[in-house]
């Protein structure tokens, strides 16, 4: 069993034999060290796996878990099932932390004495090359403020268990967001740091199509999962869709 202060990194992996390496050494140059990492591979037909296990051999606290390709929400329920730590911060195989990303987190959340907690950060081109303007965390997301934001990237969470108790990870395109809402519906509230430390990489597909995809996901994530009525869907998703538009303005 893990000590109350470890953070267990949740990390769904497939076809990111290119990047997965770079997500694992920016957990190793961690500054805060009582961790472990759960990588899934999720029936990658490249090298993923063979990439994870080399730095699994060299350090105990990496595991690699293979399973039958299921998408990322039941790779992400498969590491939560693996994991011992008190605290589950999240990475995906793509992206990557700066060096004081887990303490400075798990300091403030200790101080603040809070459940869930996310930061700012920056996107980073597919080939590394450019990265982008700080992308701010707003001070804090209750329910009602997430239904209407895209504020919170999945690799800048951690949440602390013992408080939040059970994570669901729900079959839908977006399970990280419809996550965050399942946390905070329960009462709790998303608070930001705004400190940039983490790394979004943003890969491939056409920018329109994703657009027009994310947009029916999240509707259907509206109404399907959390079951709001047709005219506060369209609400939340109006102001859901500008915050979106805005954010991406820019790189």
């Amino acid at each position: 069993m893990r000590s109350r202060r470890t953070v267990s990194i949740v990390t769904p992996a497939y076809r990111a034999a290119a990047y997965v390496g770079l997500a694992i050494r920016s957990v190793l140059g961690q500054t805060y060290e009582n961790w472990e990492m759960v990588v899934v591979d999720d029936g990658s037909p490249d090298e993923t796996a063979e990439v994870v296990e080399r730095f699994a051999k060299e350090d105990s606290r990496i595991r690699l878990v293979r399973q039958a390709n299921g998408g990322a929400a039941a790779a992400r329920r498969r590491a939560l099932d693996e994991i011992e730590g008190q605290y589950v911060a999240f990475l995906d195989a793509d992206d990557y932390w700066l060096p004081e990303k887990l303490e400075m987190q798990l300091g403030f959340m200790e101080e603040k004495k809070v459940a869930f907690s996310f930061t700012s950060f920056r996107r980073v081109a597919e080939d590394g090359s450019r990265v982008g303007r700080v992308i701010r965390a707003p001070k804090r997301l209750d329910y009602g403020k997430l239904l209407r934001n895209t504020a919170i990237a999945t690799s800048t969470v951690m949440i602390d268990r013992a408080q939040v108790g059970s994570l669901r990870i729900r079959k839908t395109y977006y399970d990280d967001y419809a996550l965050w809402l399942d946390v905070t519906r329960r009462g709790h509230v998303a608070w930001g740091l705004d400190v940039d430390l983490a790394r979004y990489r943003v890969v491939g597909g056409s920018v329109s199509r994703n657009k027009i995809r994310s947009a029916y996901w999240v509707w259907r994530l509206y109404r399907d999962i959390e079951q709001l009525p047709v005219r506060r869907a369209a609400s939340c998703f109006m102001f859901y869709a500008a915050r979106a538009i805005v954010k991406y303005a820019r790189f």
